[in-house]
């Protein structure tokens, strides 16, 4: 039976392309999610005034790929240690953030951060907070990678980010 998990961590183009590539996942849809309005739209989330993040809902099969594992990955493709930022994308829109769905979720995101705190110099400033409602992005955002590898942010920042994936997760990504 398949789980979910809802992760930020800056642009939700990125955290798909990569999490697309993983064995096990059955699906990433980008979306927005911990604001205080429904159903959003990518102009009002990228005002910083609704509250949401952009993030990304993985369904993903636990029997193939850990929810562990996912977080590994999650913290490997972007830095936990911005508040509010990644790279040039500035706002609470782009925090870190892990959105779970469960108790066992909760207790190995707090273990990971625990993990990965001991390798950063700098304070890990990801949340740890309950699942709300999930509001999918609109369309044109679906496989934004794949649409748009020749437009420069895919090159400069999503392009790298998935060539790490690449060389640090080969036994996790699918064929």
């Amino acid at each position: 039976m398949s789980e979910l998990a809802t992760l930020a961590g800056g642009c939700f183009w990125c955290l798909e392309a990569a999490f697309q590539r993983l064995s096990g996942v059955e699906s990433v849809q980008s979306g927005y999610t911990g604001g205080h309005i429904d159903a959003p739209s990518y102009r009002q989330v990228c005002t910083g005034d609704t509250g949401h993040a952009e993030a990304v809902q993985i369904r993903f099969d636990p029997d193939v790929i850990s929810y562990g594992q996912l977080l590994d990955v999650f913290f490997a493709i972007h830095d936990p240690t911005t508040l509010n930022r990644q790279g040039h994308d500035i706002g609470s829109q782009y925090r870190s953030a892990i959105f779970f769905h469960n108790q066992k979720q909760e207790t190995i995101a707090h273990r990971k951060i625990e993990e990965i705190a001991r390798l950063w110099p700098d304070p890990v400033v990801t949340e740890v907070v309950p699942a709300t409602t999930f509001w999918p992005a609109e369309d044109y955002h679906s496989d934004y990678f794949r649409q748009n590898q020749q437009q420069p942010y895919c090159e400069l920042v999503i392009a790298p980010k998935i060539a790490k994936l690449l060389k640090d997760f080969t036994d996790l990504v699918h064929r």
